[in-house]
């Protein structure tokens, strides 16, 4: 008996394992350097892995260049979802040789990026002059949309847990968790090479 046990607690972890795995082409080992940091200078050259929210893509004759909104990455290297933190993680710009439609890396979507420090770039935020760190990009990954979850508050049919099928006072307990619908997001657009 403790042999299953053993291989179940085996295929378990292996499971798990193969569900954070960072994709292909953002694979390698990466400096420890923040946007913040790299803001403060002394951090060109290095080779990073930076992900966040795209406030705007700029196409340009010969590289496009994303205007980032800065997140902490996941154990997939994907940008962390929601905005619940008080982290201050800053803004890059990434540019990639080519181009890529604004329509599709539209504001808002996840991105993840590899590539090299390469000095500053100093653009407007409001009537600030904002310093974004440049990178060279050699891979631009952009995340499929994520599932919208749609919380239903009652049991179809009945509008208050208190007015149960049975009539006032006979509601469903206060144990009663609601229906969650997951909207599955579209499949990814293949990488760009």
């Amino acid at each position: 008996m403790a042999h299953y046990r053993t291989l179940t607690l085996a295929a378990a972890v292996a499971l798990l394992a193969g569900c954070a795995t960072v994709p292909k082409p953002l694979e390698g080992t990466y400096a420890d350097v923040s946007t913040v940091n790299a803001q403060q200078g002394g951090a060109g050259g290095t080779k990073v892995r930076w992900g966040g929210e795209i406030i705007k893509t700029e196409p340009g004759p010969q590289e496009t260049c994303f205007y980032m909104l800065a997140h902490p990455l996941d154990s997939q290297a994907r940008p962390r979802a929601g905005r619940g933190d008080d982290r201050q993680d800053g803004r890059f710009v990434a540019c990639h040789a080519g181009f890529y439609d604004p329509e599709v890396f539209s504001k808002g979507r996840e991105l993840t990026v590899t590539g090299t420090v390469h000095g500053m770039v100093t653009r407007k935020v409001g009537d600030y002059d904002y310093a974004y760190p440049r990178v060279e990009a050699d891979v631009v990954y952009l995340w499929p949309r994520r599932p919208v979850t749609v919380n239903y508050p009652y049991p179809p049919g009945f509008y208050d847990p208190f007015w149960g099928p049975w009539g006032p006072g006979f509601g469903y307990p206060y144990w009663y968790q609601p229906r969650v619908i997951v909207v599955p997001a579209p499949p990814p657009p293949p990488p760009k090479k």
